[in-house]
């Protein structure tokens, strides 16, 4: 197969430069684009790089693509200072066994990443980290971002699908596979929408971008002629006054306001982080969320919680990744 073209990120410090100390590789594995970065202890972006995801690709073509980043990293010249590589992916995950098995790409069932990854010439001897997206995430705004202030959060990508991430005590939380914090697939409505996880009445099926555009479609929103049935479409419509569009975003804000609100009762957060693609929706989610979060939060310990949004945006997955394996570089075991 031939090598996927590879596209430069926005440009960060020249990695060519000065540098103070050791470098982290990090990559962030999706559905439509492999992300590479080089990130220093600092959790300063440096240099980042992406291919698209042949998502229908087997396991050795998706394995190539990640191989192909890895490459183009290994010839900047600060990878010299690379000591160690964190990769964050799409999951479920299991980080004891360092395998993926993500949804969106049927090519990897029990896929075994990590030490594939292990392999990669450039990459042999070096500490490979493994975690899920949504913790990468939580490990970023942890470390850099919104989540910083916090010695407890929970942090959220709400996009295609909902995933999330726990920061208990000031460390971040994964759980033994990998996976907790996966509020995503919390039942929120016991007699709600079956849901492809086997449950019913899912978060991720009624807050979801997808569910949104889907919620708005069922009241009798249309988009106008030009339009698609996004999320996006639909929070324009909402910022304009669509009554529709503006139920459809109440009903997943108030979704999101109950699987907020259980978790701040089962773990006593002090805050939770909002990010992902419906985020961007900006007073059109927070408003009513923050509304319906008051009602649903109401013993005396949760009804401090805080709502921020995340601040790292795009850049959350890789600086999240290199956040991963920072306890593996040698000056931090």
């Amino acid at each position: 197969m031939a090598a996927p073209a590879t596209t430069p990120g926005p440009a960060g410090p020249a990695p060519g430069g000065a540098l103070a100390g050791p470098l982290i590789a990090a990559v962030d594995i999706g559905g439509t684009k492999i992300a590479g970065g080089l990130v220093d202890t600092d959790g300063t972006l440096l240099h980042q790089l992406q291919v698209p995801t042949p998502a229908d690709g087997d396991r050795h073509e998706l394995m190539a693509a990640v191989d192909h980043v890895l490459d183009d990293l290994a010839r900047l010249p600060a990878w010299q200072h690379v000591r160690a590589l964190g990769i964050g992916s799409a999951g479920p995950v299991d980080i004891a066994a360092g395998t993926v098995s993500p949804v969106n790409l049927p090519g990897w069932r029990g896929f075994p990443l990590r030490s594939e990854a292990a392999e990669h010439p450039a990459v042999r001897g070096l500490p490979v980290v493994l975690g899920g997206d949504a913790v990468a995430m939580t490990a970023a705004e942890h470390w850099r971002g919104a989540a910083r202030p916090f010695r407890s959060a929970l942090c959220l990508v709400v996009s295609t699908g909902v995933g999330a991430g726990l920061v208990l005590d000031g460390r971040l939380h994964t759980g033994a596979t990998g996976n907790a914090g996966h509020l995503g697939h919390i039942s929120v409505d016991y007699r709600g929408r079956p849901c492809p996880c086997g449950s019913r009445g899912c978060l991720e099926g009624l807050a979801s971008g997808t569910a949104i555009a889907r919620t708005a479609a069922e009241l009798g929103w249309r988009p106008g002629p030009d339009g698609v049935a996004t999320a996006g479409a639909v929070a324009v419509a909402a910022r304009a006054g669509d009554p529709l569009a503006l139920t459809a975003y109440d009903r997943a804000a108030r979704a999101l306001a109950a699987g907020i609100a259980a978790t701040a009762t089962l773990v006593e957060i002090e805050a939770a982080v909002i990010g992902g693609g419906v985020a961007r929706a900006g007073s059109v989610l927070f408003d009513p969320l923050t509304r319906h979060l008051a009602s649903y939060a109401t013993l005396s310990f949760a009804r401090g919680l805080s709502l921020v949004p995340a601040h790292l945006g795009t850049d959350a997955g890789l600086v999240g990744a290199a956040a991963l394996a920072l306890p593996a570089l040698p000056a931090h075991r």
